[in-house]
């Protein structure tokens, strides 16, 4: 029996999109690249923010740090909040939970962003631990956050957890700490994606995914 459910936030949990491109615009725009098509900037949704600008616009890890911290002038402000729940996503949490399973959050946002999300949307009194990445980049690849949520947790039987996610970051971050995992297909990521990633099972839909997890 899966005793732990470790989520991803954004594409999981909400539909962070607006929020996360916009920010990458400004920090962009402000670095003399201008993108006006928001979906183009999609691709920033999911892997660390530091990889992500060195990856796409081959920036140095100096400007991609400097990338990073514009980019979060504006995030702190609007776009932590230009932000919404996926239709059915607290009725799912509040199920799970009241089964006695651990709701823990997991993901490449910095901690402290997620912790004011999940309570701004009052999804965090459902969760147990809400983990993340660190400000300064110590901790920011899916792996090393899923090796730090079981720790945090006192997780040691991994046969009792499962890593939900949306992306392939979390398939393979999942697969590095030797837990099974599940792919969102209402989320930023493509079945082709989850499942080259090796994704255990793979979820359409909230209903299909509580479903997947009331089952587990």
């Amino acid at each position: 029996m899966i005793q732990y459910i470790l989520i991803d936030l954004d594409g999981t949990i909400t539909d962070s999109g607006e929020g996360i491109t916009k920010s990458a615009q400004y920090a962009l725009r402000k670095l003399g690249i201008d993108i006006e098509d928001l979906k183009s900037l999609r691709k920033f949704i999911g892997p660390p923010l530091r990889d992500s600008f060195m990856e796409f616009y081959h920036f140095d890890k100096e400007k991609a740090n400097e990338a990073v911290k514009i980019y979060r002038e504006y995030y702190e402000e609007k776009g932590i909040f230009e932000n919404e729940v996926y239709d059915g996503i607290k009725e799912m949490c509040q199920r799970l939970s009241s089964t006695g399973k651990k709701l823990i959050v997991a993901t490449s946002k910095p901690e402290v962003f997620a912790k004011r999300i999940m309570e701004h949307f009052d999804l965090a009194k459902y969760f147990t631990s809400i983990c993340g990445s660190t400000m300064d980049g110590s901790r920011e690849k899916k792996g090393d956050v899923i090796r730090y949520t079981l720790e945090k947790n006192h997780i040691t039987d991994l046969n009792q957890a499962v890593m939900v996610g949306d992306r392939f970051h979390d398939v393979i971050g999942a697969r590095e700490n030797g837990l099974a995992s599940i792919g969102v297909l209402y989320g930023f990521g493509s079945r082709k994606e989850l499942e080259d990633a090796g994704a255990g099972q793979i979820a359409e839909t909230v209903k299909d995914l509580e479903k997947i997890l009331m089952n587990m």
